[in-house]
C-alpha cells in the first residue's frame, strides 16, 4: 500500500505548544497509509527577498519537504488575532522566488487551538487567504477552532475528550477524502 506523506507545519515554537500537541493527536486519527511528518520551521532565516537567488539550506529544505508531500496541515496558533510570524516566514520562503511556490496545487487543511474562546479563527482565516492568493486547495469545512482546556489530551497524547474525537475523527475523514480527491487530480 502505497503511503500518503502529508507535511505538518505547525506555527507555534513553544515547547508545550497545545499546536504541536493537536498535530500530533490528529496523526492518530488517520488512516495507516498516511504519514504525517512535522516539518523544522524554527532554523529559518528572516525572509528577505534578495536572498531569492541564493536560498539558505534550511529553506531549500523545506520547499523540498513540502514538494514531496501529497498534502499540507497547517496547525496555528493565534498571535494578536493573526497567524504567528514564524509561520508567515515559513509560508513566505516556500513561495519564492516568485513562479517558483512549493505551495500551488498543494490540498491543504487548516486548524487550530488556542486558550481563547474562539480558538483561532481569526488566525485560520488570514491563513485561507493566504493560501487562497498561493493557488493552494483549502478544504472549507468542518472548521475547526478548538478551545484548550484541562483533559483534552490524554496521557498518550490522544483526544481524552469523546466527543472532540469523535468530531475531529470526521475532521480528519474529510482532510483525507480531500487529500486523495486532489492527488487524483
Amino acid at each position: 500500500m502505497a503511503q500518503t506523506r502529508i507535511a505538518v507545519i505547525v506555527g507555534s515554537l513553544r515547547k508545550d505548544s497545545f499546536n504541536h500537541k493537536l498535530a500530533l493527536a490528529l496523526a492518530h486519527l488517520a488512516p495507516s497509509d498516511f504519514t504525517f511528518e512535522t516539518l523544522r520551521i524554527d532554523d529559518l532565516p528572516l525572509y528577505n527577498q534578495d536572498d531569492d537567488g541564493n536560498q539558505a539550506a534550511q529553506v531549500k529544505r523545506l520547499k523540498s519537504e513540502v514538494a514531496a508531500a501529497q498534502g499540507v496541515l497547517f496547525v496555528t496558533p493565534e498571535y494578536n488575532r493573526s497567524i504567528p510570524g514564524v509561520l508567515k516566514n515559513a509560508i513566505d520562503h516556500a513561495s519564492r522566488p516568485y513562479g517558483q511556490s512549493v505551495w500551488a496545487g498543494k490540498p491543504t487543511g487548516v486548524l487550530g487551538i488556542s486558550v481563547g474562546a474562539i480558538g483561532t479563527a481569526l488566525a485560520q482565516q488570514h491563513l485561507r487567504n493566504i493560501l487562497a492568493y498561493l493557488d493552494a486547495p483549502t478544504m472549507g469545512g468542518p472548521e475547526v477552532f478548538l478551545q484548550a482546556k484541562d483533559g483534552l489530551f490524554d496521557d498518550k497524547g490522544h483526544i481524552g475528550n469523546e466527543g472532540t474525537q469523535k468530531f475531529l475523527q470526521g475532521w480528519m475523514d474529510k482532510y483525507v477524502a480531500w487529500v486523495k480527491a486532489h492527488s487524483a487530480a
